[in-house]
């Protein structure tokens, strides 16, 4: 093999920048489809992934500065178009994909924004009915958030004035749609609970492409009437257009004016319909005093002159308290004859020969106790000291004094009656008739031999 001169040569990092010269010069803009795998999420903000189809695989990635661009998110698995340019990573070596803009496959990009969006907050729970909060039957402010010179905010206060005549309406001008427009309207209904300046918030805007309406769809508007104490009306484009805010708000209207319809009763209806109400309310209660009225005219006329009634009540106290006299003087009379004869019975019933007699027979009893006692101890004495002579007869310990013994296992200290209860080795305990002793078996010798 014949090696070229010097100059024809190149070096590693030569040829890679010739390389990397000839595909950015030749692929500088390339449309290319593939599934995402792979993906990292680095803390720089850049995305780094695979591209791959059923044959072939290549790096990709897109900067951060590109990443904003992208209303939905990136996942393994997701099949992707991409628009970019081939480069080579120089110190590596490696070509790699640099996109510029992406659309998933077979959807478009706001559409899967919108799903995955809608599924994430579902999940958190943000389009609970629980948390919903009615509105006010007749709130004193309106807040409008929307844009100031479009048709939805004329269509508003128009239907709003027209159903109540001087109701106080506060508009918060935003932009409904493009760049910034959804910090805006966030921002919009933050104020209006900072200042608790309305009851009701109504935001929405006229209809339009999902890309018009976008705005409303964005995660900052959706928490924005999440966290709100006011209660929202999300009335956004017509009745087929749904939006992330129409889930979370507490009433969704399918068009601006439909919003006003509802946010604000008829004064004209509720005017007429109190003019009812009261009507029927002076009814009741001219009928209720008309009824009281009768009432007491019968309880009046049934009433008795109180000053006859005392009169009547007077005189029957005084014959009461005569007749309570007459009978208390009877009764202290008796009761002083009763209280002479039982003095009389004492005197001549005199019990003192009675507590004489009593004591000497006391006295009787006494002595004869001492000498029943006297002779039941003494047969009691008798009886136990000879049942504890039977007692020390039959005691172990007399037994153990002769020269017996008294053998356990241990240490379950079991009573040990036959040798072949026992192994050699076998720990035993034997108590004499002074101290024990621990040994353990060497040798057994039984019965038989």
């Amino acid at each position: 093999m014949s090696i070229p001169s010097s100059s024809h040569i190149l070096t590693v990092s030569q040829l890679t920048q010739q390389i990397k010269l000839h595909l950015e010069s030749n692929f500088y803009s390339v449309w290319v489809e593939g599934e995402i795998s792979n993906l990292r999420s680095p803390s720089s903000g850049h995305r780094y992934f695979t591209l791959k189809d059923e044959n072939s695989q290549m790096r990709t990635v897109i900067f951060r500065s590109h990443m904003r661009f992208i209303r939905f998110e990136l996942d393994d698995g997701l099949f992707v178009i991409c628009r970019g340019r081939v480069s080579v990573y120089e110190p590596r070596g490696d070509y790699q994909l640099i996109i510029d803009s992406i659309e998933p496959k077979g959807v478009g990009a706001l559409q899967l924004a919108y799903e995955q969006l809608r599924e994430k907050l579902k999940r958190e729970g943000l389009f609970d009915d629980s948390r919903k909060r009615p509105l006010p039957l007749l709130p004193k402010k309106i807040g409008l958030v929307t844009s100031p010179s479009g048709a939805a905010v004329r269509d508003m206060i128009h239907i709003i004035l027209r159903r109540f005549p001087n109701m106080e309406i506060l508009v918060f001008p935003v932009r409904v749609q493009g760049e910034g427009a959804s910090l805006e309207i966030s921002h919009a209904i933050m104020e209006f609970n900072a200042s608790s300046a309305v009851d009701v918030i109504i935001t929405g805007r006229g209809g339009g492409t999902l890309e018009d309406l976008w705005a409303f769809n964005e995660e900052i508007v959706a928490r924005a009437i999440y966290d709100s104490e006011i209660p929202v009306i999300s009335a956004v484009g017509h009745e087929i257009d749904f939006t992330i805010a129409d889930f979370v708000a507490d009433l969704r209207a399918p068009t601006p004016s439909a919003a006003a319809e509802w946010v604000v009763p008829n004064k004209r209806e509720l005017t007429h319909s109190m003019e009812q109400w009261g009507g029927r309310l002076y009814n009741f209660i001219y009928q209720y005093m008309e009824s009281l009225g009768m009432k007491l005219d019968f309880l009046e006329k049934r009433l008795i002159d109180p000053r006859r009634k005392v009169d009547d009540l007077q005189m029957r106290l005084d014959d009461i308290m005569g007749r309570l006299s007459m009978h208390i003087a009877t009764l202290f009379r008796e009761k002083a004859d009763q209280f002479k004869r039982n003095e009389e019975a004492v005197f001549f019933r005199n019990p003192k020969s009675k507590v004489d007699g009593y004591r000497n027979v006391v006295s009787q009893l006494d002595k004869e106790m001492i000498v029943y006692v006297n002779h039941y101890l003494d047969n009691q004495r008798y009886r136990f000291e000879k049942s504890l002579d039977g007692l020390e007869r039959l005691s172990p310990l007399n037994i153990l004094k002769r020269g017996y013994s008294i053998t356990r296992s241990f240490p379950d200290l079991k009573i040990i009656k036959n040798s072949r209860d026992l192994k050699t080795g076998a720990k035993i305990k034997v108590k004499l008739y002074k101290g024990e002793i621990l040994g353990e078996v060497n040798e057994i010798i039984s019965e038989e031999s």
